[in-house]
């Protein structure tokens, strides 16, 4: 049988992230590689392309024929893939609230700033802690952890899903319930994407139907309300006894935050989706 080839970023949480999908795939190799998104490092990501900077490296690789999976953090997935491939699998989902991550020291100094990678934790950190400043952070795990010991910032929010997988579990002070902070839509999932039509059979022992339906309904929801990385919207579903509750936030340009939740059926998920995204909008607007 052909050996399967693994591609991921070389980041030691993607790493983790692909080893993951390895392992449950009974082997293969593995292939890692940095992204633009990886490079550019003194910018936020909505100054220099948004998400798509994270796994366009990756797409290409699967168009060439480099490697013939892709293993992803679901939250870092555009909405829109290039033709002719699709996201094949989703394991089960891991923790997916944020947590708050303090220096070594435990000691929390409240003059300086809360760092976080996107404007949904900002949002959400300004409501919680409106006497703190909030301020972007970027690079990997551990530089963003550098930063930390260094002073530039009092505490780091980060997905506890990432802390945990690198073994640093022990780092985190408190997590987030989804009705303080609501995490990001895929936040907790990894996908694993591919050629349509190839390794299918493998790929389907890697899917989990929870993780699934939860990912249709959150991406649906973002996709509906046109959301990027750095526009101020979440939504984290959940499952159980065959029915998924969603909850979305949607922030406006003007800065209005309106939250709602659904429930359905999971075989609707994506309906379930875009049905609660227009609701918020409609509602942001006035018009319910």
């Amino acid at each position: 049988m052909k050996t399967i080839k693994i591609g991921s970023r070389d980041s030691r949480l993607a790493v983790c992230q692909a080893q993951e999908v390895l392992n449950r795939l009974g082997g293969g190799t593995l292939t890692t590689m940095k992204t633009l998104g990886d490079k550019i490092l003194d910018r936020t990501l909505d100054k220099v392309g948004g998400k798509g900077l994270f796994v366009k490296e990756l797409d290409q690789a699967l168009l060439d024929g480099r490697i013939d999976l892709a293993v992803h953090s679901l939250k870092d997935v555009p909405m829109e893939l290039p033709e002719g491939l699709t996201l094949m699998a989703f394991p089960p989902r891991a923790d997916a609230r944020d947590a708050l991550v303090l220096p070594e020291s435990g000691v929390w100094d409240q003059t300086k700033p809360i760092g976080c990678s996107a404007a949904r934790r900002q949002a959400q950190l300004g409501a919680l802690f409106p006497e703190i400043e909030v301020r972007p952070v970027r690079g990997n795990v551990q530089t963003r952890l550098a930063k930390l010991e260094a002073g530039q910032y009092g505490a780091l929010v980060l997905a506890a899903a990432g802390l945990t997988r690198l073994g640093l579990s022990h780092r985190i002070s408190r997590v987030f319930t989804p009705e303080e902070m609501l995490p990001a839509a895929g936040q907790g999932i990894l996908a694993v994407e591919g050629r349509a039509g190839e390794w299918a059979e493998e790929t389907r022992l890697l899917d989990d139907a929870s993780a699934r339906a939860c990912a249709m309904a959150e991406r649906a929801f973002v996709r509906t309300l046109d959301g990027g990385c750095f526009s101020p919207i979440a939504a984290y579903a959940e499952t159980g006894e065959g029915l998924l509750h969603l909850r979305g936030l949607y922030v406006t340009g003007e800065g209005r935050a309106v939250r709602g939740a659904l429930t359905g059926a999971c075989d609707s998920a994506e309906t379930l989706g875009r049905t609660l995204a227009l609701q918020l909008k409609w509602e942001a607007e006035g018009r319910i």
